[in-house]
């Protein structure tokens, strides 16, 4: 379960970078800290990647499900965790590259899940459940089309999706190179020469078996 040192760091990590892109105040110490503005733009490597603040009413690339969805989406969201959080459990024995992929994939879902969850009543605008993801992450990669809408740009994006992102591709590089590896060990157990009748001694190669 050491891996889960690479979700709560995704999750911390995503937060403060969403806090310090939407602001906060502490009233205690009457400190304000107003962040940016929605639809603000900060240029950082020309047009190419940009910080730019928007608020993601629902699920990925800014599809909005309805009012009457949010919450659904939010105890799916809850319960996908859960199910995460089990089964790297029950897989701590298995190989470091697919617990660390369902790391990354549980710390981002968590960090976007907090948005859904607390950000309405945080930010004082909506009840619990009704929250909106903070998005900043701009690229201008190339157009894209998704959901019936048109992209000039990568629709923007965060640390959590990203690191949902880096999961997943983590799963489809070992998952192939572990498959390739399967394949290739299984065809050559299957060419090795049968034992002679006089043999003594099982041949060192296949020992194991």
């Amino acid at each position: 379960m050491k891996v889960l040192v690479i979700t709560l760091a995704v999750v911390i990590f995503d937060q403060v970078s969403k806090v310090m892109v939407k602001g906060f105040s502490i009233p205690v110490l009457n400190f304000q800290y107003k962040g940016m503005y929605p639809g603000q733009k900060i240029q950082i490597l020309g047009d190419f990647f940009r910080l730019t603040f928007v608020e993601n009413p629902g699920m990925a690339f800014g599809f909005d499900p309805g009012m009457d969805f949010k919450s659904l989406i939010s105890i799916f969201s809850i319960v996908a965790s859960i199910a995460l959080l089990i089964y790297i459990y029950y897989s701590r024995k298995q190989m470091l590259s697919l617990r660390i992929a369902l790391a990354f994939i549980l710390g981002g879902a968590i960090g976007n899940l907090i948005d859904r969850i607390f950000y309405g009543v945080f930010y004082n605008y909506a009840p619990l459940f009704y929250g909106k993801v903070v998005d900043f992450l701009d690229f201008d990669f190339f157009n894209i089309t998704i959901f019936g809408r048109s992209y000039d740009r990568w629709p923007v994006f965060n640390f959590a999706d990203s690191a949902v992102t880096i999961g997943i591709l983590v799963l489809l590089f070992f998952y192939r190179k572990g498959s390739k590896e399967e394949k290739t060990a299984v065809g050559e157990s299957g060419s090795q020469e049968p034992l002679n009748a006089g043999d003594q001694q099982p041949r060192s190669d296949i020992k194991n078996f």
